[in-house]
């Protein structure tokens, strides 16, 4: 190189690494932009403080509503649509989440449960709130849920079935281990309900059959909402506490499927994820609850998942349940269900032995 070119270089080489740095700072500046004003714009629309947004992104601090570390959530399902029962709750899940050891109780309640300040069963509490008032169906329902399991419920949730089928097909399908085949030929078919099927005094064109083999299944939204609906199947999978399971475990799956497959790494699929909830679930959190409370149910460790299920026992396996079905004329002729020590202390404890310990052993 020559020399007068060598000279020239040496003289011009701090304004070269100043450019080089206004280059770097520029191009770095972009990138934060770019990562960081989807989330500025999506805080400014959902009402969602900055401090937040830079606690939860950077410490991953949470902003839930709390009791000894604990949050607590009723998940409710309905039908929906313009028939009879619409808004009466098909599924009634009670999700307590321990947001520091990142461990979890899922109960679920029976919707045949008696209550005695409603007169009248649990699924009923969401229509009678939304009857007295504009969103009163929540408050209701949580009220009734604590005076059940005596824990304060901070939250819930409610769902109808074609929000459901959106949220699996959204996430490409759940993967779920059907414990024993078994088949329904009483499933009803939406939009069939009034029909007179020709004269077929049997209505047989009002249901389709359904039949799952044991053993892991792919599920799209379809087939899932089916799976936790059936209830009309011979033997144990026929009755309202299996479905229970069931419903139980397509929530851990569609958890599962959201973390096995790192969507939720992805910022398009979150977004779409997020959208969709708002459009298909009524809820009283707010937008930052929502997002904590989501962090916190997918933080939960497999093996420290406790799944409870409010049943009558199994009278061939000789074991006993917390409920028993007391005789139709007690109730003007409704199948109930009711705790069998007479009110729901016995019912209480269990669920405090399981929040309070994870190997918890108390049994009916």
């Amino acid at each position: 190189m020559p020399q007068v070119t060598k000279r020239k270089l040496i003289k011009y080489l701090p304004f070269i690494k100043t450019a080089i740095l206004v280059v770097c700072l520029i191009a770095l500046f972009i990138y934060i932009v770019r990562l960081f004003l989807p989330i500025y714009n999506f805080s400014r629309q959902n009402n969602i403080s900055l401090k937040f947004a830079f606690d939860f992104l950077m410490h991953g601090k949470l902003s839930l509503k709390q009791y000894q570390d604990r949050t607590n959530l009723i998940i409710l399902g309905i039908g929906g649509g313009n028939h009879e029962g619409a808004d009466l709750t098909d599924t009634i899940i009670f999700l307590s989440l321990d947001t520091k050891n990142h461990d979890g109780v899922i109960l679920s309640i029976p919707r045949d449960l008696w209550i005695p300040s409603l007169e009248d069963k649990i699924n009923s509490a969401y229509h009678y709130g939304e009857e007295k008032k504009q969103n009163g169906g929540l408050i209701l329902v949580k009220s009734t849920v604590e005076e059940v399991i005596n824990q304060p419920v901070h939250y819930a949730a409610i769902i109808d079935f074609s929000g459901f089928k959106k949220m699996i097909d959204v996430v490409g399908g759940i993967d779920v281990n059907v414990e024993q085949v078994f088949e329904d030929d009483l499933y009803p078919i939406a939009g069939k309900e009034d029909d007179f099927c020709g004269g077929d005094p049997t209505f047989t064109c009002r249901f389709e059959k359904l039949h799952f083999d044991a053993g892991l299944q792919h599920m799209d939204g379809e087939k899932a909402l089916k799976y936790v609906r059936s209830r009309h199947a011979e033997g144990d999978e026929g009755n309202d506490f299996s479905r229970n399971k069931r419903q139980q475990q397509v929530i851990m799956a569609l958890k599962d499927r959201i973390l096995k497959t790192g969507m939720w790494k992805d910022r398009d699929m979150v977004k779409k994820l997020l959208n969709l909830f708002d459009e298909t679930v009524v809820t009283d959190m707010d937008w930052s609850e929502k997002i904590s409370f989501a962090k916190a149910f997918m933080d939960l460790s497999d093996k420290g998942v406790k799944n409870l299920v409010l049943d009558t026992g199994d009278k061939e396996k000789n074991q006993k349940g917390f409920l028993v079905n007391p005789p139709a004329w007690e109730y003007d002729g409704a199948w109930v269900l009711v705790p069998r020590t007479g009110d729901f202390k016995e019912i209480q404890e269990y669920i405090l032995c399981n929040i309070k310990d994870t190997s918890c052993k108390m049994f009916p």
